[in-house]
């Protein structure tokens, strides 16, 4: 029983995590354009860890949705590498997100404080 309310745990403390990445990354490359690895680097800097199959993904629903853009940058150590920044729309849809994430973060506090 105890294994099976771990692996229940477990689903869902990487559920939250999911739902949560696609505004993580707005964040992370909301200061200053950043390339992949760097996206991947900071997020780890956080405790976010993704993986290269999972940024990638995120990366090209972010553009698709025109939040993101991008620029090839030439690199001294190989190929061209594809920098990521905001898009106007993206800047506008990070602030409408910390506001939704702020009052969501609210009441969970709430809740949690209901809760001891």
């Amino acid at each position: 029983m105890m294994k099976e309310n771990n692996n229940y745990i477990d689903n869902i403390q990487a559920q939250m995590r999911k739902g949560i990445l696609e505004f993580s990354v707005l964040l992370t490359i909301a200061k200053t354009e950043m390339y992949a690895s760097d996206i991947l680097g900071k997020l780890k800097d956080f405790n976010l860890i993704v993986v290269e199959g999972t940024l990638y993904p995120i990366l090209g629903r972010l553009k698709e949705n025109e939040l993101v853009s991008y620029s090839w940058v030439e690199s001294h150590e190989g190929p061209p590498r594809k920098y990521y920044k905001l898009t106007h729309k993206g800047e506008n849809t990070v602030k409408l997100l910390i506001e939704s994430f702020q009052a969501l973060n609210n009441s969970m506090n709430q809740l949690v404080k209901n809760h001891e």
